[in-house]
């Protein structure tokens, strides 16, 4: 199982000399993976129902100055040797499609073959209509993007004729390092599980979705049936979507939280949050990671070094 961690592209953490601390100590101290948000604008008036608050609404922190994601996964490509950099998640509609898989190829190339590429349909109308994007067909252009990402990233001579996208007659090299380079579809929903079992890689959902709750473990098995029912009826091997699953409630001592009677994952201590691991293990979870990050970037190496010799380490 690899452990990952998310890291600062928003907010005073976010400036380059503790963004760059945050991500290279994560290497140094094991963590698998580091993950990074995408936002590209953050409009003033947002009417769009962001779906992991109970209420709806955009959290005010999240409206921080940030960075643009792909370009902050080149730069740390260069900071690091061995962490991959997961997308989590890139909106798909915010780029062309074409525009996406030449940077996305150019990442995997400049970071030897280090890119996961976490991917979601998106949730604000207001940001994508901003970027050129069409918000009622952003499903549509999500799938059909992924296509024609494979296309340009396997293709001696790539073509692609969709609603959405379209290309022919195009050079494309170089190719991802990656021979296949993953996809891991984000996302709770009923279109996403459905994404997920005909095009993904892995499937990469949020615990703490107020609409589809993945927080207990009977509740992600009831998930993860889904999903293998959805991968069959696609006509592809269930074990073929790998099974990802991001953290988002913050780490602590705090005690262990039930939902219906059932514990709440990844509330608790330690010990709890190990069980939890072992659990999803056994389940043949692949990838788990974490919200870590604290007020500064001292504090958030600490609790990082913290979750290594607490959780990591018992596994």
């Amino acid at each position: 199982m690899q452990i990952g961690c998310n890291a600062p592209i928003a907010g005073p953490l976010a400036a380059v000399p503790d963004l760059v601390r945050i991500v290279t100590e994560a290497e140094a101290l094991g963590f698998d993976y580091a993950t990074f948000s995408d936002h590209v604008v953050i409009p003033s008036d947002i009417a769009s129902r962001y779906p992991y608050t109970d209420s709806g609404e955009f959290p005010s922190g999240a409206r921080a100055a940030r960075h643009e994601q792909l370009t902050t996964l080149a730069f740390l490509a260069a900071k690091t040797s061995r962490l991959r950099l997961v997308t989590s998640v890139m909106v798909v509609p915010h780029r062309p499609a074409v525009l996406t898989a030449k940077i996305v190829a150019t990442l995997d190339v400049f970071s030897a073959g280090r890119v996961t590429l976490g991917i979601g349909a998106g949730w604000m109308q207001e940001e994508i209509e901003a970027l050129g994007g069409d918000f009622a067909a952003r499903g549509a252009v999500t799938d059909e993007t992924l296509l024609a990402c494979r296309a340009l990233w396997t293709e001696e001579t790539p073509s692609f004729q969709g609603t959405h996208v379209r290309f022919s007659g195009l050079a494309f090299e170089p190719k991802p390092v990656q021979a296949h380079l993953p996809i891991w579809i984000g996302g709770e929903s009923g279109p996403a599980l459905r994404r997920a079992a005909k095009l993904g890689d892995g499937w990469y959902p949020i615990g703490t979705n107020p609409q589809f709750p993945l927080d207990t473990l009977d509740r992600y098995k009831a998930g993860i049936a889904k999903l293998r029912r959805l991968t069959e009826q696609a006509g592809r091997d269930p074990a073929s979507v790998a099974l990802a699953y991001r953290v988002s409630i913050p780490q602590g001592d705090g005690p262990r939280a039930t939902v219906d009677g059932a514990p709440r994952l990844f509330t608790g201590g330690p010990a709890d949050c190990v069980a939890d691991l072992r659990a999803l293990r056994d389940l043949g979870v692949a990838a788990v990671d974490f919200s870590l990050l604290a007020d500064t970037a001292e504090a958030s190496v600490a609790r990082m070094r913290r979750f290594r010799d607490e959780v990591m380490a018992k596994l």
